[in-house]
């Protein structure tokens, strides 16, 4: 099979969906790998790596999508679905209900969208997004540290002396939940009733307060804290709009929101994306940190980390019909959102306002 691996061009975007290493198992079964020269570069991957690894280096964007299978990072940007071959495959990070403009180029071009974030291994855990999902949750504290710097905006409070509200019980909130407390920061979880609260609860112990949500719980959490992260994911779906404007002035001037889940859209309805090169934005006296690419500042270890993630499912996809591929791993079909010009994901259907298509008459049919 033929399989592409575009440049990145998303602000800020320095990652690489496959490694040399892992360019290097692709060619060895037989696959004809082609790397845009200089997409490894910001992970400190050489376009020479990827030469000895016996990829085919090009250098115009319509190469790496004129394939069968297109392998990158980020979702599609304005200007690169067009390069894309209609019925070819896309397996990158998708995000289909937050740009329903894109999706529907997408649709349009029978495009086979198999996303990231809703792939599963074999315990229903989301194989590839939540190891991004830790890091970014990692990253949250210390980014929420310097913010609080003054100079930053902030009001001055070191994140030691902190009063850290999370909402979300997942990889990233429990992520960092762990880095907050490690740092001496006054921590509360707030998360719906369930097993992710209940496992957090039971890791963190008396150290953090873990507290099923409510509008009364959250208000109260919320009122005076310094650093507020939003950590709601919820597959397929936007994100539910849980912080008002009331919320935020509730904070105080200089205080601190991340919206680690902006992708969904944010927990806040003051939240609108940034970027690596505008990171922040003040509104209701609260510095904004919306940056949907978070990882991309540690693009050699989350390249490292996506690589390993995602070889094992290329591998599925590039030696194996797709009907095959989803039969053989359900946690692979779990990402399968669009095919044949059909959405087969009832969330992502839902968002777009489109038809559902169950995936096995789909398959069958196209």
């Amino acid at each position: 099979m033929r399989i592409g691996i575009p440049r990145e061009i998303k602000d800020g975007e320095r990652r690489i969906a496959l490694t040399p290493d892992a360019v290097g198992a692709l060619c060895t079964q037989g696959h004809e790998v082609r790397v845009h020269a200089g997409a490894g570069l910001g992970a400190d991957f050489a376009d020479s790596d990827y030469a000895a690894a016996g990829a085919r280096m090009v250098s115009n964007t319509a190469a790496t999508f004129d394939v069968d299978l297109v392998v990158k990072v980020k979702e599609i940007q304005t200007g690169e679905w067009k390069h894309l071959r209609p019925d070819s495959m896309l397996f990158s990070f998708l995000h289909l209900g937050g740009d329903h403009i894109m999706a529907h180029e997408l649709l349009a071009r029978r495009i086979t969208g198999i996303a990231f974030e809703t792939v599963e291994d074999a315990s229903h855990r989301l194989a590839i997004l939540g190891p991004m999902s830790v890091m970014a949750g990692e990253m949250a504290i210390p980014i929420g540290a310097n913010l609080l710097m003054t100079p930053n905006g902030g009001r001055g409070v070191a994140i030691g002396d902190a009063c850290v509200v999370i909402v979300g019980a997942g990889n990233a909130g429990a992520a960092a939940a762990r880095t907050a407390l490690a740092l001496g920061a006054d921590v509360t979880v707030l998360a719906p009733v369930g097993q992710k609260l209940a496992l957090l609860a039971h890791k963190l112990g008396s150290s953090a307060r873990t507290i099923a949500i409510s509008p009364d719980a959250l208000a109260r959490a919320v009122d005076g804290a310094d650093l507020v992260i939003g950590a709601v994911n919820i597959a397929g779906s936007a994100t539910p709009k849980l912080l008002t404007r009331a919320h935020l002035r509730a904070m105080g001037p200089g205080a601190v929101l991340i919206e680690i889940c902006i992708d969904g859209g944010g927990i806040s309805e003051t939240a609108r994306a940034t970027s690596h090169s505008q990171p922040t934005y003040i509104d209701e006296g609260v510095v904004h940190y919306c940056v949907a690419n978070m990882p991309a500042a540690l693009p050699r270890s989350a390249s490292i980390a996506i690589s390993n993630a995602i070889l094992p499912y290329v591998e599925a996809l590039a030696g194996k019909s797709l009907r095959q591929a989803m039969r053989d791993d359900a946690g692979l079909a779990a990402g399968l959102q669009m095919h044949g010009g059909r959405v087969t994901h009832a969330a992502v259907a839902a968002e777009l306002g489109v038809a559902y298509f169950d995936l096995d008459p789909v398959l069958f049919s196209c």
